[in-house]
Protein backbone atom coordinates (compact mmCIF):
# COMPACT_ATOMS: atom_id res chain seq x y z
CA UNK A 1 0.00 0.00 0.00
CA UNK A 2 2.78 2.46 0.84
CA UNK A 3 4.76 1.26 -2.42
CA UNK A 4 1.60 2.68 -4.51
CA UNK A 5 0.73 5.23 -2.70
CA UNK A 6 4.10 6.95 -3.13
CA UNK A 7 4.57 5.52 -6.89
CA UNK A 8 1.58 7.69 -7.02
CA UNK A 9 3.48 10.63 -6.04
CA UNK A 10 6.64 10.49 -8.12
CA UNK A 11 4.23 9.58 -11.25
CA UNK A 12 2.50 12.98 -10.66
CA UNK A 13 5.21 14.71 -9.72
CA UNK A 14 6.92 13.92 -13.36
CA UNK A 15 3.89 15.16 -15.11
CA UNK A 16 3.76 18.28 -13.24
CA UNK A 17 8.06 18.77 -13.34
CA UNK A 18 7.42 19.48 -17.40
CA UNK A 19 4.12 22.15 -16.70
CA UNK A 20 6.35 24.20 -13.63
CA UNK A 21 8.86 24.55 -16.14
CA UNK A 22 6.40 25.79 -19.18
CA UNK A 23 4.91 27.73 -16.26
CA UNK A 24 7.91 29.58 -15.47
CA UNK A 25 8.79 30.99 -18.87
CA UNK A 26 4.62 31.88 -19.66
CA UNK A 27 3.65 33.10 -16.53
CA UNK A 28 5.72 36.53 -14.75
CA UNK A 29 6.22 35.12 -11.18
CA UNK A 30 6.88 37.50 -8.01
CA UNK A 31 10.77 36.54 -7.61
CA UNK A 32 11.36 33.87 -5.23
CA UNK A 33 13.78 34.85 -2.23
CA UNK A 34 16.76 33.15 -2.28
CA UNK A 35 18.79 34.71 0.76
CA UNK A 36 18.03 32.93 3.02
CA UNK A 37 15.10 34.67 4.75
CA UNK A 38 12.13 32.94 3.33
CA UNK A 39 14.27 29.95 1.57
CA UNK A 40 12.72 29.51 -1.91
CA UNK A 41 9.92 30.14 -1.52
CA UNK A 42 7.66 33.34 -2.05
CA UNK A 43 7.82 36.35 0.53
CA UNK A 44 6.22 35.65 3.47
CA UNK A 45 2.76 37.70 3.36
CA UNK A 46 1.93 38.07 6.33
CA UNK A 47 4.36 39.46 9.27
CA UNK A 48 5.33 37.21 12.30
CA UNK A 49 5.39 38.69 14.34
CA UNK A 50 2.98 39.87 15.77
CA UNK A 51 0.73 37.04 13.78
CA UNK A 52 1.31 33.63 14.62
CA UNK A 53 2.20 32.32 11.50
CA UNK A 54 3.79 34.65 8.65
CA UNK A 55 2.55 31.82 5.54
CA UNK A 56 -0.77 30.97 4.38
CA UNK A 57 -2.74 27.98 5.91
CA UNK A 58 -1.58 24.52 4.41
CA UNK A 59 1.84 23.53 6.06
CA UNK A 60 4.26 22.52 5.99
CA UNK A 61 5.42 24.44 3.33
CA UNK A 62 8.24 22.87 1.21
CA UNK A 63 11.19 25.36 0.51
CA UNK A 64 10.84 27.56 4.11
CA UNK A 65 13.40 27.46 6.78
CA UNK A 66 11.38 25.31 9.74
CA UNK A 67 13.88 25.45 12.47
CA UNK A 68 12.61 27.01 15.63
CA UNK A 69 13.95 29.72 17.01
CA UNK A 70 17.39 28.67 20.11
CA UNK A 71 14.46 29.11 22.81
CA UNK A 72 16.01 29.15 26.78
CA UNK A 73 15.63 25.64 27.28
CA UNK A 74 16.90 24.33 24.16
CA UNK A 75 19.85 27.55 25.00
CA UNK A 76 20.10 25.30 28.64
CA UNK A 77 20.54 21.76 27.10
CA UNK A 78 23.46 23.01 25.27
CA UNK A 79 21.84 22.55 22.18
CA UNK A 80 21.81 26.23 20.74
CA UNK A 81 23.42 26.38 17.28
CA UNK A 82 24.22 22.46 17.53
CA UNK A 83 25.10 20.69 14.29
CA UNK A 84 22.43 17.73 15.37
CA UNK A 85 19.97 20.64 14.60
CA UNK A 86 17.74 19.41 17.59
CA UNK A 87 15.24 21.78 19.50
CA UNK A 88 13.97 21.08 23.15
CA UNK A 89 11.65 23.42 23.82
CA UNK A 90 7.83 24.48 24.81
CA UNK A 91 5.74 27.03 26.61
CA UNK A 92 2.81 27.30 29.26
CA UNK A 93 -0.41 28.81 28.43
CA UNK A 94 -2.42 29.64 31.78
CA UNK A 95 -5.45 31.58 31.37
CA UNK A 96 -9.33 32.37 32.63
CA UNK A 97 -12.47 33.98 31.73
CA UNK A 98 -15.38 35.64 33.25
CA UNK A 99 -19.05 33.88 31.83
CA UNK A 100 -22.16 34.06 32.23
CA UNK A 101 -22.32 30.26 32.77
CA UNK A 102 -21.39 29.06 36.02
CA UNK A 103 -20.57 25.09 35.63
CA UNK A 104 -19.44 24.80 31.90
CA UNK A 105 -18.62 26.37 28.94
CA UNK A 106 -19.01 23.88 26.32
CA UNK A 107 -19.42 23.28 23.36
CA UNK A 108 -17.00 26.25 23.66
CA UNK A 109 -13.17 24.74 23.72
CA UNK A 110 -10.08 25.48 25.14
CA UNK A 111 -11.48 27.90 27.62
CA UNK A 112 -13.88 25.21 29.32
CA UNK A 113 -14.16 25.70 32.77
CA UNK A 114 -15.92 29.15 33.77
CA UNK A 115 -14.74 31.78 36.19
CA UNK A 116 -11.88 30.46 37.44
CA UNK A 117 -7.81 30.02 36.52
CA UNK A 118 -6.82 27.11 34.63
CA UNK A 119 -3.33 25.59 33.18
CA UNK A 120 -4.70 25.25 29.76
CA UNK A 121 -1.70 23.58 28.10
CA UNK A 122 2.28 22.95 29.30
CA UNK A 123 3.97 21.45 26.23
CA UNK A 124 7.29 19.94 26.03
CA UNK A 125 8.67 19.85 22.33
CA UNK A 126 11.60 18.00 20.53
CA UNK A 127 11.95 18.02 16.95
CA UNK A 128 14.40 17.87 14.01
CA UNK A 129 13.14 19.80 11.07
CA UNK A 130 14.27 18.94 7.90
CA UNK A 131 16.03 21.29 5.62
CA UNK A 132 13.68 21.54 2.88
CA UNK A 133 15.57 24.64 1.60
CA UNK A 134 18.16 23.09 0.01
CA UNK A 135 17.56 20.61 -2.94
CA UNK A 136 21.27 18.39 -2.94
CA UNK A 137 20.76 15.73 -0.40
CA UNK A 138 18.17 13.48 1.16
CA UNK A 139 17.13 14.87 5.04
CA UNK A 140 14.80 13.79 7.93
CA UNK A 141 13.37 14.46 11.30
CA UNK A 142 11.12 13.96 14.03
CA UNK A 143 8.43 15.73 16.08
CA UNK A 144 7.49 14.88 19.57
CA UNK A 145 4.75 17.20 21.40
CA UNK A 146 3.64 16.51 25.05
CA UNK A 147 0.38 17.89 26.45
CA UNK A 148 -0.49 18.68 30.44
CA UNK A 149 -3.39 20.40 31.20
CA UNK A 150 -7.17 20.92 30.50
CA UNK A 151 -6.54 21.08 26.62
CA UNK A 152 -5.93 17.65 26.33
CA UNK A 153 -9.36 17.01 26.26
CA UNK A 154 -9.75 18.13 22.75
CA UNK A 155 -6.27 16.20 21.22
CA UNK A 156 -6.96 13.29 22.69
CA UNK A 157 -6.95 9.78 20.84
CA UNK A 158 -8.75 6.46 21.45
CA UNK A 159 -6.25 3.96 22.45
CA UNK A 160 -3.74 6.56 23.65
CA UNK A 161 -4.25 7.21 27.10
CA UNK A 162 -7.51 7.74 26.22
CA UNK A 163 -9.01 6.44 29.90
CA UNK A 164 -8.57 9.93 31.20
CA UNK A 165 -11.18 11.40 28.79
CA UNK A 166 -13.27 8.61 27.85
CA UNK A 167 -13.40 6.64 30.96
CA UNK A 168 -13.09 9.16 33.89
CA UNK A 169 -14.08 12.49 32.75
CA UNK A 170 -10.84 13.98 33.79
CA UNK A 171 -10.30 17.92 33.39
CA UNK A 172 -6.59 18.15 33.68
CA UNK A 173 -4.75 14.99 32.00
CA UNK A 174 -1.49 14.15 29.57
CA UNK A 175 -1.25 13.21 25.86
CA UNK A 176 1.23 12.82 23.53
CA UNK A 177 -0.59 14.76 20.84
CA UNK A 178 1.88 14.17 17.95
CA UNK A 179 4.86 11.94 17.83
CA UNK A 180 5.96 11.03 14.25
CA UNK A 181 9.07 11.14 11.81
CA UNK A 182 10.12 12.93 8.40
CA UNK A 183 11.50 12.08 5.09
CA UNK A 184 12.14 15.05 3.09
CA UNK A 185 13.66 13.82 -0.81
CA UNK A 186 14.35 16.73 -2.57
CA UNK A 187 14.59 15.24 -6.30
CA UNK A 188 11.01 14.17 -6.48
CA UNK A 189 9.76 17.38 -8.52
CA UNK A 190 10.63 20.31 -6.30
CA UNK A 191 10.30 18.42 -2.97
CA UNK A 192 8.57 15.45 -1.29
CA UNK A 193 8.02 15.59 2.67
CA UNK A 194 6.86 12.44 3.58
CA UNK A 195 5.62 12.45 7.69
CA UNK A 196 4.77 9.08 9.24
CA UNK A 197 3.07 8.72 13.06
CA UNK A 198 0.41 10.84 14.83
CA UNK A 199 0.21 14.23 13.33
CA UNK A 200 -2.64 17.27 13.95
CA UNK A 201 -4.94 17.28 11.12
CA UNK A 202 -4.17 19.44 8.34
CA UNK A 203 -7.05 21.09 7.11
CA UNK A 204 -7.95 24.27 9.65
CA UNK A 205 -6.90 27.97 9.76
CA UNK A 206 -6.99 27.25 13.58
CA UNK A 207 -4.48 25.62 15.63
CA UNK A 208 -4.14 23.26 18.55
CA UNK A 209 -1.07 25.17 20.24
CA UNK A 210 -1.56 28.28 21.86
CA UNK A 211 1.33 29.98 19.96
CA UNK A 212 0.28 29.14 16.77
CA UNK A 213 -3.37 30.22 17.14
CA UNK A 214 -5.16 34.09 16.44
CA UNK A 215 -6.71 34.08 19.41
CA UNK A 216 -6.98 32.28 23.13
CA UNK A 217 -10.74 30.52 22.63
CA UNK A 218 -11.16 28.76 19.06
CA UNK A 219 -14.55 29.23 16.82
CA UNK A 220 -17.38 26.42 17.41
CA UNK A 221 -16.28 24.81 13.52
CA UNK A 222 -12.91 24.22 14.92
CA UNK A 223 -14.62 22.72 18.50
CA UNK A 224 -16.61 19.61 17.00
CA UNK A 225 -13.95 18.61 13.68
CA UNK A 226 -10.86 16.22 13.61
CA UNK A 227 -8.03 17.29 15.75
CA UNK A 228 -5.62 14.63 15.40
CA UNK A 229 -4.79 11.67 12.74
CA UNK A 230 -2.10 8.32 12.80
CA UNK A 231 -1.39 7.56 9.86
CA UNK A 232 1.18 8.60 6.72
CA UNK A 233 0.79 11.83 4.99
CA UNK A 234 3.13 12.87 1.99
CA UNK A 235 3.69 17.14 1.04
CA UNK A 236 4.71 17.17 -2.77
CA UNK A 237 5.92 20.80 -3.91
CA UNK A 238 4.77 21.58 -7.43
CA UNK A 239 6.27 25.03 -7.63
CA UNK A 240 6.27 27.90 -5.59
CA UNK A 241 2.60 28.71 -5.87
CA UNK A 242 1.36 24.72 -5.59
CA UNK A 243 1.58 21.83 -3.19
CA UNK A 244 -0.20 18.87 -2.98
CA UNK A 245 -0.65 16.73 0.26
CA UNK A 246 -1.73 12.86 0.28
CA UNK A 247 -2.12 10.63 2.88
CA UNK A 248 -3.98 7.49 5.00
CA UNK A 249 -4.97 7.77 8.28
CA UNK A 250 -6.98 5.44 10.83
CA UNK A 251 -10.21 8.13 11.06
CA UNK A 252 -10.12 11.01 13.50
CA UNK A 253 -8.67 10.96 16.74
CA UNK A 254 -8.09 7.45 17.62
CA UNK A 255 -5.05 5.25 17.27
CA UNK A 256 -5.28 2.39 14.55
CA UNK A 257 -4.96 -0.57 17.50
CA UNK A 258 -8.41 1.08 19.18
CA UNK A 259 -11.45 -0.57 18.37
CA UNK A 260 -13.04 2.04 16.54
CA UNK A 261 -10.11 2.70 13.72
CA UNK A 262 -11.07 2.85 10.32
CA UNK A 263 -8.62 3.17 7.17
CA UNK A 264 -9.51 7.18 6.02
CA UNK A 265 -7.65 8.69 3.03
CA UNK A 266 -6.96 12.55 2.49
CA UNK A 267 -6.14 14.78 -0.40
CA UNK A 268 -5.55 18.24 -0.36
CA UNK A 269 -4.31 21.49 -2.46
CA UNK A 270 -2.63 24.62 -2.12
CA UNK A 271 -2.25 27.32 -4.24
CA UNK A 272 -0.86 31.21 -3.78
CA UNK A 273 -1.26 33.53 -6.36
CA UNK A 274 1.57 35.35 -8.63
CA UNK A 275 1.28 38.60 -6.22
CA UNK A 276 1.22 36.70 -2.93
CA UNK A 277 -2.21 38.16 -2.08
CA UNK A 278 -4.53 35.42 -2.41
CA UNK A 279 -4.16 31.26 -1.06
CA UNK A 280 -6.67 28.98 -1.33
CA UNK A 281 -6.57 25.40 0.45
CA UNK A 282 -8.75 22.51 0.44
CA UNK A 283 -9.82 18.89 -0.52
CA UNK A 284 -10.54 16.24 1.51
CA UNK A 285 -9.42 15.54 5.06
CA UNK A 286 -10.75 12.60 5.84
CA UNK A 287 -12.51 10.05 3.37
CA UNK A 288 -13.70 6.47 4.04
CA UNK A 289 -16.73 4.29 4.96
CA UNK A 290 -17.46 6.66 7.47
CA UNK A 291 -19.31 4.52 9.89
CA UNK A 292 -19.56 5.63 13.43
CA UNK A 293 -17.92 2.68 15.67
CA UNK A 294 -17.85 1.70 19.11
CA UNK A 295 -19.20 4.93 20.38
CA UNK A 296 -16.48 6.97 18.38
CA UNK A 297 -17.26 9.01 15.87
CA UNK A 298 -15.42 8.25 12.07
CA UNK A 299 -15.88 12.00 10.99
CA UNK A 300 -15.82 12.34 7.12
CA UNK A 301 -14.71 16.11 6.10
CA UNK A 302 -13.99 18.47 2.94
CA UNK A 303 -13.03 21.70 3.95
CA UNK A 304 -11.97 25.04 1.67
CA UNK A 305 -9.75 27.64 3.15
CA UNK A 306 -8.98 31.23 1.66
CA UNK A 307 -6.61 33.63 2.56
CA UNK A 308 -6.80 37.27 1.41
CA UNK A 309 -4.78 40.36 2.04
CA UNK A 310 -5.54 44.11 2.01
CA UNK A 311 -2.58 45.71 2.96
CA UNK A 312 0.76 45.08 4.45
CA UNK A 313 -1.08 45.49 7.73
CA UNK A 314 -4.74 43.47 7.24
CA UNK A 315 -5.35 40.30 6.00
CA UNK A 316 -8.23 37.58 6.69
CA UNK A 317 -8.52 33.92 6.23
CA UNK A 318 -12.26 32.17 5.74
CA UNK A 319 -12.72 28.05 6.02
CA UNK A 320 -16.31 26.27 4.74
CA UNK A 321 -16.30 22.49 5.51
CA UNK A 322 -19.24 19.66 5.22
CA UNK A 323 -18.39 16.99 7.33
CA UNK A 324 -20.83 13.59 7.88
CA UNK A 325 -20.80 10.19 8.89
CA UNK A 326 -23.41 7.14 9.24
CA UNK A 327 -25.13 6.20 11.72
CA UNK A 328 -23.85 8.35 14.65
CA UNK A 329 -24.60 9.23 18.25
CA UNK A 330 -26.40 12.14 18.99
CA UNK A 331 -23.30 13.88 20.65
CA UNK A 332 -21.05 12.55 18.93
CA UNK A 333 -18.07 10.39 20.74
CA UNK A 334 -19.00 9.31 23.56
CA UNK A 335 -17.41 9.89 27.52
CA UNK A 336 -18.63 6.77 29.52
CA UNK A 337 -17.37 8.08 32.78
CA UNK A 338 -19.16 10.19 35.34
CA UNK A 339 -20.44 13.67 34.75
CA UNK A 340 -18.85 16.31 36.00
CA UNK A 341 -19.22 20.42 36.61
CA UNK A 342 -17.20 21.07 33.76
CA UNK A 343 -18.64 18.65 31.35
CA UNK A 344 -22.05 16.75 31.86
CA UNK A 345 -23.03 15.11 28.63
CA UNK A 346 -21.53 12.33 29.24
CA UNK A 347 -22.72 8.70 27.96
CA UNK A 348 -23.51 6.97 24.98
CA UNK A 349 -26.20 9.00 22.79
CA UNK A 350 -29.35 7.84 20.65
CA UNK A 351 -28.24 6.48 16.82
CA UNK A 352 -29.42 8.36 14.71
CA UNK A 353 -29.89 6.75 11.51
CA UNK A 354 -28.60 7.20 7.90
CA UNK A 355 -26.23 10.57 7.77
CA UNK A 356 -25.39 12.71 10.12
CA UNK A 357 -23.92 16.46 8.62
CA UNK A 358 -22.42 19.60 10.33
CA UNK A 359 -21.43 22.56 8.20
CA UNK A 360 -19.27 25.47 9.37
CA UNK A 361 -18.12 28.30 8.52
CA UNK A 362 -15.58 30.94 10.00
CA UNK A 363 -13.39 34.48 9.33
CA UNK A 364 -10.40 35.84 10.82
CA UNK A 365 -10.42 38.89 10.01
CA UNK A 366 -6.91 40.63 11.28
CA UNK A 367 -5.72 44.13 11.64
CA UNK A 368 -1.91 44.91 12.87
CA UNK A 369 -1.71 47.70 15.29
CA UNK A 370 2.12 47.96 15.67
CA UNK A 371 5.09 46.54 14.25
CA UNK A 372 5.62 42.49 16.48
CA UNK A 373 3.90 43.45 18.96
CA UNK A 374 0.02 43.68 18.88
CA UNK A 375 -2.71 43.17 16.38
CA UNK A 376 -6.51 42.70 16.56
CA UNK A 377 -8.51 39.76 15.82
CA UNK A 378 -11.89 39.43 14.98
CA UNK A 379 -13.80 36.19 14.51
CA UNK A 380 -17.32 35.13 13.20
CA UNK A 381 -17.90 31.73 13.02
CA UNK A 382 -21.10 29.58 12.13
CA UNK A 383 -21.95 25.87 13.13
CA UNK A 384 -24.87 24.09 12.05
CA UNK A 385 -25.74 20.96 13.70
CA UNK A 386 -28.56 19.69 12.37
CA UNK A 387 -29.07 16.65 13.81
CA UNK A 388 -27.27 16.45 17.27
CA UNK A 389 -24.57 14.94 16.43
CA UNK A 390 -21.87 17.07 16.98
CA UNK A 391 -22.90 19.13 19.91
CA UNK A 392 -26.02 17.05 21.38
CA UNK A 393 -28.75 19.66 20.31
CA UNK A 394 -30.24 20.06 17.21
CA UNK A 395 -29.46 23.91 16.45
CA UNK A 396 -27.46 26.44 14.33
CA UNK A 397 -24.80 28.33 16.46
CA UNK A 398 -23.01 31.62 15.67
CA UNK A 399 -20.11 33.13 17.88
CA UNK A 400 -18.92 36.42 17.55
CA UNK A 401 -15.47 37.41 18.89
CA UNK A 402 -12.97 40.36 19.48
CA UNK A 403 -9.29 40.02 21.00
CA UNK A 404 -6.14 41.82 21.01
CA UNK A 405 -2.65 40.24 21.20
CA UNK A 406 0.25 41.96 22.62
CA UNK A 407 3.68 40.41 22.79
CA UNK A 408 6.19 41.88 25.79
CA UNK A 409 8.89 39.96 23.67
CA UNK A 410 9.35 36.87 22.09
CA UNK A 411 8.76 34.89 25.11
CA UNK A 412 5.86 36.46 26.29
CA UNK A 413 2.22 37.31 25.24
CA UNK A 414 -1.39 37.98 26.47
CA UNK A 415 -4.34 37.39 24.18
CA UNK A 416 -7.51 39.07 25.99
CA UNK A 417 -10.59 38.61 24.41
CA UNK A 418 -14.05 38.77 24.47
CA UNK A 419 -17.69 36.81 23.14
CA UNK A 420 -20.54 36.07 22.79
CA UNK A 421 -22.37 32.81 21.27
CA UNK A 422 -26.00 31.96 20.46
CA UNK A 423 -27.85 28.75 19.70
CA UNK A 424 -30.15 29.83 17.26
CA UNK A 425 -33.28 27.24 17.82
CA UNK A 426 -35.57 28.76 20.30
CA UNK A 427 -35.39 25.64 22.36
CA UNK A 428 -32.27 24.65 22.31
CA UNK A 429 -29.84 24.91 25.52
CA UNK A 430 -26.23 23.81 24.98
CA UNK A 431 -24.89 25.89 27.20
CA UNK A 432 -23.98 25.68 31.03
CA UNK A 433 -24.47 21.86 31.38
CA UNK A 434 -27.51 22.25 28.77
CA UNK A 435 -29.14 25.49 30.48
CA UNK A 436 -28.71 28.38 28.56
CA UNK A 437 -29.12 29.16 25.02
CA UNK A 438 -26.55 31.72 24.45
CA UNK A 439 -23.30 32.74 26.58
CA UNK A 440 -21.45 35.89 26.71
CA UNK A 441 -17.34 35.86 28.25
CA UNK A 442 -14.68 38.02 28.49
CA UNK A 443 -11.23 35.83 28.68
CA UNK A 444 -7.31 36.22 28.99
CA UNK A 445 -4.64 33.79 28.89
CA UNK A 446 -0.71 34.50 29.15
CA UNK A 447 1.49 32.32 26.70
CA UNK A 448 5.30 32.04 28.37
CA UNK A 449 7.68 30.25 25.88
CA UNK A 450 10.78 28.24 27.47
Amino acid sequence: MKKVFLMGLILTSAMYQGYAQVDSTTVKHQPVSVDGSNGRSLPSPISSPPFPSGEWVGGPVIGIPADAPDYPLTKALGLAGSKSRIKIYGWASVGMNVSTSKNSNAPTSYNLVPNRPVLDQLILRAERQPNTVQTDHVDWGFVVDNIFGTDYRYTLAKGIFSDQLLKYNHLYGYDPTQVYGMLYIPKVAQGLLIKVGRFISPADIEAQWAPDNYLYSHSLMFTVDPYTFTGVHAVLRLNEHWQLAAGAHAGNDMAPWSSSASLNGLFMVRWVSNNNRNSLYGGINSLGRGYYKDAHDNLQMVVTTWGHKFSEKVHMNTEVYYMWQHDAAVGGTAIQGPGKDWYMGTGLGATIPGIASAVGAVNYFEIQLSPKKDYLSIRNDFLNDPQGNRTGFTTAYSSHTIGWVHHFNNLIRIRPEIRYEKAWTNDATPYDNGTKGYQFTGAMDLIVRF
